[in-house]
């Protein structure tokens, strides 16, 4: 890990489930740091504050992703499930999928139907590209799309708890 990473220093709200409070109340300071930051340094800390980020936090935990939103599904990502599935493409689309209002391939309906009840995905080793990247706090997505960023710190304690680290080092 990197020298100031500290596993002992907490983020307000993690330990004790008030993230997305806390997220909530924050979305104006998030949304000022990343209209402002230095996007070179900001992309220099990612990696380290991701890798910290998901030594403390368990997707498996939470799955509120899964839960409540979708990602996109791109043709590569269709054609590799429907596959996976021994499916048709036509019939995996039908199953499963609905346009979206931006013409996206998204899930019909929510929690995602390859979500198991242990939180697992049942599909994970050809999940789609939209969720194998997600929360993007090792990306440069976080500084690219703010609104998307602001979202996501509302539902991902991945990404509250990167931000919350990100105003810290800013002050």
């Amino acid at each position: 890990m990197a020298a100031h990473n500290n596993n002992n220093e907490s983020v307000a709200g993690i330990e004790d489930g008030n993230w997305a409070k806390k997220s909530a109340e924050h979305q104006k300071q998030y949304q000022h740091l990343l209209k402002r930051a230095d996007k070179t340094k900001v992309l220099k800390k990612l990696p380290d504050l991701h890798e910290e980020a998901f030594s403390k936090i368990d997707c498996l935990q939470c799955a509120a992703c899964c839960k409540n939103y979708s990602p996109r599904f791109k043709t590569p990502d269709i054609k590799r499930i429907s596959k996976h599935l021994k499916m048709k493409e036509s019939a995996f689309i039908e199953t499963y999928l609905r346009l979206d209002e931006e013409g996206d391939y998204v899930v019909k309906q929510t929690p995602c139907a390859f979500l198991g009840a242990d939180n697992y995905c049942s599909i994970y080793e050809v999940r789609p590209s939209d969720c194998e990247r997600f929360p993007y706090t090792d990306e440069d997505v976080i500084m690219k799309r703010p609104h998307l960023t602001l979202k996501n710190s509302t539902f991902c304690p991945a990404v509250y708890f990167v931000l919350e680290r990100l105003l810290a080092i800013d002050k």
